[in-house]
């Protein structure tokens, strides 16, 4: 067994890179997409600059790049661009609907009924567009109703987790777990070959997310419930000599830090333009038309040097003071959540000018279950994270414009879901590509490209929305781990960490020897990256295997289970940072409802596994 567990020289740095690799996926200071390009970058350079050769044959560092055409990434990437034309059509809007008007009639069996739904099309579409799709709906249901939003939105966000466990195409995990498997020499699974077990321990899960669960969590108050005025209409008065005095619109906005969003403006008493152009130079008299905070309207005041005066008169003739305070008319407020496709991410507020180009003012910053309640100023100047809330008030047309635009998903409190022409094609394309790749006609790879060709000549999404479905991250995250899997397996390393693992459980059965594979997997899958987790966890299952003699499958299907325990930290898994803001969720709040939920999968697919594949 000794000489088992020695490592060559390439293996023990390939080692040492993994390590670097884990801890550099869960620092939140690094983006993934650099910490995936070192990691990259650090096998293609080390194995060119020292070449490794292994019965005759060397291992080409340019191989490492061969994760770029892998299967398993052509699959994840064409199925996330088959799921953004869902939620781009609005082509899950009728169930949509059905939920909202169930919760009028029976709230908590709707709360069931949303659980199941969830999870079950989880089971053949990325959990991303379901959980946009259900957040707007549980938000606007949690306001008509009373009930807390927190005690619904992470049982929901996890019972979509869950669902994706049931299929091949469910995660981007099971494809990469299976196509790593199948390239090792282990038979392919069919689409729904596991499903049973994942199906007897879902029932159990949701169970606990439905009856148990929501007691665990506790009540965080919406901003949205509260209806008091917080955005006020007011005019800014030219003054000659003043700064905007001969200045242009855009040179004004400059001023503010793009923070004055001008709706229009009044020159001797007549509205000359219905929207304010940037080239319009002001005169001595001329009023803009803005909404915003008190205090920010006194700052406008302040920077352009114009007196502000309140909207309560046809004229505006009524100056702000405390015999004619500001007032707040025809407002709305909203949250609006920063997903993956939306253009906020990586950008500031000032830099793609918010407030005038959407007329809206932006009241509040949420992230990571915190309400930041800043200056405009420090607001204008942050970079914007997946799961940023800001919470806006504006003019109700202006929110559901946005509301239309589905690179943005907000929550103003209807349950209101955009929907097109294109809606059921989409829906019937997503449909072809699962049966063919069901019955075995295409591999999903094939089926699920064939399927984004179709969404594209059928027009349900144009070329630009097809890159912004496709997410950088996730894709240099795949073949950053496909790269650090295939230098594990060809340099040994994967094989000594198996004679390890053999060695150490030597006495337990094989049935505790499953549980304690996926049990670990399950807790790094919480620390770094699920699709790290599945990839480098695939090779070291399929040699544990091996070395004892054991079928396959089992010990494939431990690490694909465990890389899905993506319950216990909101880092684990994109949606979760989504429903953690929207939620108002802590981290504490994770580990509570996240780690009973990941006992109650472990120790029943512990049972379940070896009675569906016999080890």
């Amino acid at each position: 067994m000794l000489a088992e567990l020695t490592l060559n020289s390439h293996a023990t740095a390939v080692l040492v890179l993994t390590v670097i690799a884990l801890f550099l996926f869960t620092r939140e200071s690094i983006p993934l997409e650099t910490s995936s390009l070192f990691v990259l970058v650090a096998l293609a350079a080390g194995f060119e600059l020292f070449p490794y050769a292994h019965d005759g044959q060397t291992l080409h560092a340019i191989d490492f790049f061969s994760g770029f055409g892998h299967e398993a990434l052509v699959a994840v990437t064409a199925l996330m661009v088959i799921g953004h034309s869902l939620a781009r059509t609005g082509a899950l809007e009728p169930v949509g609907r059905m939920l909202a008007r169930f919760w009028e009639v029976a709230p908590q069996l709707s709360f069931l009924l949303t659980l199941v739904v969830g999870a079950m099309l989880s089971a053949f579409v990325n959990n991303v567009p379901i959980v946009i799709l259900l957040l707007p709906i549980l938000t606007s249901v949690s306001l008509r109703t009373g009930t807390p939003a927190s005690q619904i939105l992470m049982p929901m966000g996890f019972a979509t987790l869950i669902g994706g466990m049931g299929t091949t195409i469910g995660t981007s995990t099971n494809l990469l777990v299976i196509a790593v498997a199948v390239s090792m020499g282990m038979d392919a699974f069919s689409m729904f070959e596991f499903m049973g077990p994942v199906v007897l321990s879902s029932a159990l899960a949701i169970a606990y997310l439905w009856l148990v669960a929501p007691r665990l969590l506790p009540v965080h108050e919406s901003d949205l419930g509260d209806a008091s005025p917080r955005v006020f209409s007011a005019s800014l008065s030219v003054n000659a000599e003043g700064f905007a005095e001969g200045k242009t619109i855009s040179e004004c906005i400059e001023k503010t830090d793009g923070d004055m969003a001008v709706e229009f403006i009044i020159r001797a008493g007549t509205e000359i333009y219905g929207k304010a152009h940037g080239n319009v130079k002001l005169l001595e008299g001329d009023k803009l038309l803005v909404k915003d905070t008190p205090d920010n309207l006194k700052v406008f005041e302040k920077l352009l040097e114009a007196d502000l005066y309140s909207n309560d008169s046809e004229n505006n003739e009524n100056k702000v003071d405390e015999e004619h305070p500001l007032k707040a008319e025809g407002q709305q407020i909203a949250e609006v959540v920063a997903t993956q496709s939306s253009p906020l991410i990586g950008r500031t507020l000032a830099n793609i000018g918010f407030a005038n180009r959407y007329q809206l003012v932006t009241l509040a910053l949420h992230r990571s279950g915190s309400i930041n309640r800043k200056l405009m100023s420090d607001m204008a100047n942050t970079n914007l994270k997946i799961g940023d809330v800001l919470l806006v008030q504006g003019a109700s047309e202006k929110i559901a414009e946005l509301k239309k635009d589905s690179r943005f998903l907000v929550l103003d409190g209807t349950s209101d879901v955009p929907h097109s022409t294109k809606a059921p094609l989409a829906l019937a394309i997503l449909i072809a590509v699962i049966i063919a790749a069901a019955s075995g006609l295409l591999p999903i790879a094939i089926s699920s490209v064939c399927g984004v060709l179709l969404i594209t000549l059928t027009g349900c999404l144009g070329w630009r929305d097809v890159g912004e479905a496709v997410n950088t991250q996730i894709i240099l995250i795949v073949v950053a781990s496909l790269a650090l899997g295939m230098a594990m397996l060809e340099t040994g390393a994967a094989y000594a960490i198996a004679a390890l693992f053999v060695s150490l459980t030597s006495d337990l059965s094989v049935t505790l020897q499953l549980s304690g594979l996926m049990l670990l997997m399950a807790i790094m899958t919480n620390i770094v990256s699920n699709n790290a987790t599945a990839v480098i966890g695939t090779p070291i299952a399929i040699g544990i295997a091996r070395q004892q003699g054991l079928a396959l499958e089992p010990f494939v299907l431990a690490v694909l289970f465990g890389a899905n325990m993506s319950y216990a930290t909101p880092m684990a898994y994109k949606t979760n940072l989504l429903i953690m803001s929207v939620g108002g969720y802590s981290f504490n709040d994770f580990l509570k409802v996240g780690i009973p939920l990941i006992l109650i999968m472990w120790l029943s697919l512990s049972f379940l596994i070896p009675v569906f594949f016999p080890v």
